[in-house]
Formats: structure tokens, sequence, C-alpha cells
């Protein structure tokens, strides 16, 4: 199946579905070590999948540990830029939590099963919900919601 993503004449449309997995309160996030941000899990909605079969997959794919959907918590219009592209991307975040006990007690430093090439390594951290604000989180929105824990709700981000 293809990504729900496409180009137009003013950019690209994406529509994307994110996990965010709490634990010992701290929150699970990826970075790329390259990049200066840290991002929640996901990915790309394909044709025809719903958004939170979207985080099982690619939270599966990436870790290789399963998740259920405990609850909805967010969409996010999302306006930024990247590598020289304009991106409107529709987000629709969900509270997650791992399926195996074990996997619950997680809280160190995790690594990408899905691809192992140098440049592609992308690593899993857990941050303290109380230091949030210490780190370039995107789309910067995010930190309002698990700081203010109001949702579900709808938020608008021009930006990071």
């Amino acid at each position: 199946m293809e990504d729900l993503t496409f180009d137009l004449e003013g950019g690209r449309f994406n529509c994307r579905a994110a996990g965010i997995i709490i634990h010992g309160g701290k929150v699970l996030f990826h970075k790329n070590p390259a990049d200066v941000y840290y991002a929640l899990i996901g990915g790309r909605v394909k044709i025809r999948e719903s958004s939170d079969k979207t985080v099982k997959r690619e939270i599966k794919e990436e870790l290789g540990k399963e998740v259920e959907i405990k609850e909805y918590m967010a969409s996010v219009e999302n306006f930024f830029e990247l590598d020289n592209k304009k991106f409107h991307e529709i987000l629709f975040v969900y509270r997650a939590e791992f399926k195996n006990d074990e996997d619950k007690k997680i809280l160190e430093t995790l690594h990408n099963v899905e691809n192992t090439k140098k440049d592609k390594v992308v690593q899993y951290e857990w941050l303290s919900l109380n230091e949030l604000d210490k780190y370039d989180i995107r789309p910067s929105v995010i930190k309002e919601v698990l700081k203010n824990g109001n949702y579900p709700c709808h938020l608008i981000n021009n930006g990071h």
C-alpha cells in the first residue's frame, strides 16, 4: 500500500500518526543523531489504513514491539519546511502502551530494528515529562499536550 502523502504545486501533504508511550514519568521519543530535534514515534498513514493501526504497525516495524492503543490524544495541523519543501501535515496522536509486561519496564535507549544503515540509524530516548522544555521536540505543540494533560485536543503548529 502507498503512503498517504503527495506533492502539489505549493508543497507536500502528509498524513501521519504517532504514538506516545509514557513510563516512569518519561516519554519515548525518537531522534536521528544527525538532527537537533526529537520527534514522536510513528509514520505515514497508508491508503485505506486507519491512523491507530498505523501507530501499531510503525512501532512494530521500528522497535520490533507490539503496542495497544489506550486513547486518542490529539490531532495536529502541522505546517513546516524541510529540505526546502513546504509541508502541510495532519498528525493523529495516540497514547500507546507496550503489550509485553517486560517491555513496560524498559527505560534505556532503544535502537531501530527496521534499518541498520549508519545514515538511517534512529535511537529512541526516554525524556522526562518535567524537563520537556529543555528539548527541541517537533511538532513543538506536543509539549502542551503532554504538560497540561487536556486531551483530546486539536492544535495548529506553525513552524517547528
